[in-house]
């Protein structure tokens, strides 16, 4: 038996195909791809890897969508795959649960609904994540879907670190910061905690990609993250702007802007592609060389040394530093200057052991005589939700007369 994990976007799904073994523990994948192209009139391209085999093909089976069409290949190819476990359940990355899902729950009743409720709250990634598990419904109609959600390990916050400086009213209708990238952060820590003893302390992990944020944890619990209401805060992005003076907002109303074009600006037209005016990926940019490329560059180092400092600071002093996400675990020269300028701090990275991490595998980069270790951690979001799958569904195996009760066991 095997948990398929996926992650559906607006022009792309991933997924992966975890095996159970016995007491429901995931194993790492045996499939992993991603098919792009699914935009409206897309031609949908699929590039997976099975046993050791990389494929690629362009996907033509007759289909109402670009979606659907991927799905019926993914389909016949789950069947294909010789040796390949069967599929016990789907497991959804989905960005935002809101105050009402605190834990993954399987998707029935009014779940899909009351998450429809917060796509306001995150528009680049939310609808496309449910319109993604209600396809998934009509393609496997006989598998439990399950819904993970990005918010629930940042439930350990504090309320200080939780709430705006806004009336308590707003606060009370959900105006506060929820904190995303927890399927990684989630995995990272685990992964941390297997690999050293200080991971119990002081952490500050960073998830740097086109979506970016930091999150310092104690204890392996969650206590500040830069990410809030919504996944626009926080760090520059490769097209998010970040932390930004609600002021600019006013002024932008002021001179007439709307809300789709404000949202647009924000979600879509800034971060490194708006700094640089070139690319909102940082390859290019370092390939690039101009002074556009190299300022945008720049600025999001420094937002990075800026916000790591304030998180180390919440929790008086820091133990174990992680890097992640496509940023964060290929870009050796982003790590060798934020380290640098954390040095203060009496961190020190090896050179050699930095490099050489650019590679996918965990890698410890400090040296022997740094105040604290220093990490690479390639991120596995797909197998954090296929683990939180098996554990929902191995409850209700285990309790079959609750199974129906399931789908409320994570909402509050």
């Amino acid at each position: 038996m095997a948990i398929l994990a996926v992650n559906a976007g607006s022009s792309s799904l991933k997924f992966s195909l975890h095996p159970l073994q016995d007491g429901g523990k995931v194993q790492p994948s045996v499939l992993n791809g991603c098919i792009e192209g699914l935009e409206p009139g897309g031609t949908p391209q699929m590039d997976w890897t099975f046993a050791g085999q990389r494929h690629q093909e362009t996907i033509t089976t007759p289909g109402e969508s670009s979606f659907q069409r991927a799905l019926a290949r993914l389909r016949v190819l789950l069947g294909e795959l010789e040796g390949a476990p069967t599929i016990k359940a789907v497991a959804h990355r989905v960005v935002h649960g809101g105050q009402a899902f605190k834990q993954s729950v399987v998707v029935a009743g009014t779940v899909l609904e009351q998450l429809e409720s917060l796509n306001s709250m995150a528009p680049l990634h939310q609808p496309h994540n449910l319109a993604g598990i209600r396809s998934f419904q009509q393609a496997f109609p006989n598998l439990p879907q399950v819904a993970c959600f990005d918010t629930a390990f940042h439930t350990s916050l504090p309320d200080v670190a939780s709430a705006f400086a806004l009336p308590q009213s707003l606060t009370e209708q959900g105006v506060r910061r929820y904190g995303f990238h927890g399927l990684s952060y989630h995995y990272i820590m685990d992964t941390l905690l297997e690999q050293s003893p200080r991971a119990t302390g002081r952490v500050l992990m960073a998830h740097l990609g086109n979506g970016a944020s930091l999150c310092a944890a104690v204890a392996g619990r969650s206590c500040a993250t830069t990410m809030g209401f919504s996944a626009l805060d926080g760090l520059m992005m490769g097209t998010r702007s970040g932390t930004l003076d609600a002021g600019v907002l006013l002024y932008l109303m002021e001179q007439g802007w709307d809300h789709d074009r404000i949202q647009k600006l924000l979600y879509k037209q800034s971060g490194l592609l708006g700094v640089s005016g070139i690319s909102a990926d940082m390859r290019r940019l370092r390939a690039d060389g101009s002074e556009a490329a190299q300022r945008a560059i720049d600025q999001f180092t420094y937002r990075v040394v800026r916000e790591s400092g304030a998180l180390i600071a919440s929790m008086g002093g820091l133990d174990v530093l992680a890097f992640s996400g496509g940023i964060g675990e290929h870009d050796a020269v982003l790590r060798a200057q934020v380290c640098e300028r954390l040095g203060w701090l009496g961190v020190e990275i090896d050179a050699g052991r930095n490099a050489e991490a650019t590679r996918d595998a965990i890698s410890a980069i400090h040296t022997s005589g740094s105040s604290m270790e220093v990490w690479v951690i390639p991120t596995d979001e797909g197998r954090v939700a296929a683990r939180e799958a098996a554990t929902l569904l191995h409850q209700g195996d285990d309790e079959p007369e609750q199974a129906q009760e399931l789908a409320l066991e994570g909402i509050e």
